[in-house]
C-alpha cells in the first residue's frame, strides 16, 4: 500500500512538471506560432488580393471582436485611401473540412473585392483547385456583401469547381459569413479606416 502512494505522489509530481513546462512552451512560441501563420499562410492570400495596394496590407491592421471571436483586419489602401479591409473567416462543410477563406471587402461600395483560399484538406486535384484556380476566386470579386453568395446550381453567380461543388459551397458559405460579419460590424470598421487616413 506504501509503495503505491508513493508511486501515486511521483506521477503526480511528474505530471504537474509536465504540464506546467508544456504550458511554459506553448506561451513562449504562441507569438512566433501566430508570425508563422500569418506570413506563410494568411500573408500570401492578403498580398494577392491587395497586389495594386500603396500599402504593405499585412502590416496595416487591427483588431476587433465579433461575439467571442477576435477577428484581424488588414487594410490596403487604394489610390491613396484605406477602401479596403480582408479578414479570414471559414466555411464549414467542405469535403475534407472546413475552408478557411481570406475575404477583402471594398468598404466603398459593399461589395466583396476578393477572395483567396487559406487553408483547407480538400481532395488533391479536385478540391484542392479552389486555392489554386485564379478563375474559380475571381469569379466573387464585386459580388454583394448583402446578398449571400451561392453557386450558380442553387441560384447563385460562382460556378463551382468541376467535381468539386461540394468545396465550391463551402468557399460560398466563408464568403456569405464575412458579408454578413462585415454587415455587423461596419460601423467599427469604418471608424478604424479613419486611422488609417
Amino acid at each position: 500500500m506504501r509503495e503505491m502512494i508513493k508511486m501515486v505522489i511521483v506521477l503526480t509530481v511528474l505530471s504537474s512538471l509536465s504540464g506546467g513546462l508544456l504550458a511554459y512552451v506553448k506561451d513562449g512560441t504562441k507569438d512566433r506560432i501566430e508570425n508563422q501563420v500569418l506570413q506563410l499562410v494568411k500573408g500570401p492570400a492578403i498580398k494577392q488580393i491587395f497586389a495594386s495596394a500603396s500599402n504593405d496590407p499585412v502590416a496595416d491592421r487591427f483588431s476587433l471582436t465579433d461575439g467571442d471571436r477576435k477577428l484581424d483586419f488588414f487594410v490596403a489602401k487604394l489610390d491613396g485611401e484605406p477602401k479596403a479591409v480582408a479578414f479570414e473567416t471559414a466555411g464549414k462543410g467542405g469535403y475534407g473540412g472546413d475552408v478557411g477563406l481570406m475575404v477583402a471587402i471594398d468598404v466603398t461600395q459593399d461589395q466583396i473585392f476578393g477572395v483567396g483560399v487559406t487553408t483547407h484538406s480538400e481532395t488533391a486535384g479536385l478540391g484542392a483547385r479552389a486555392k489554386e484556380d485564379p478563375k474559380f476566386t475571381a469569379q466573387f470579386k464585386g459580388l454583394s456583401t448583402i446578398e449571400p453568395v451561392k453557386v450558380t446550381g442553387d441560384g447563385g453567380k460562382v460556378n463551382a469547381l468541376s467535381g468539386a461543388t461540394i468545396t465550391s459551397r463551402a468557399v460560398c458559405l466563408a464568403a456569405t459569413q464575412a458579408g454578413e460579419t462585415y454587415q455587423r460590424l461596419k460601423p467599427q470598421i469604418e471608424a478604424k479606416l479613419n486611422e488609417f487616413r
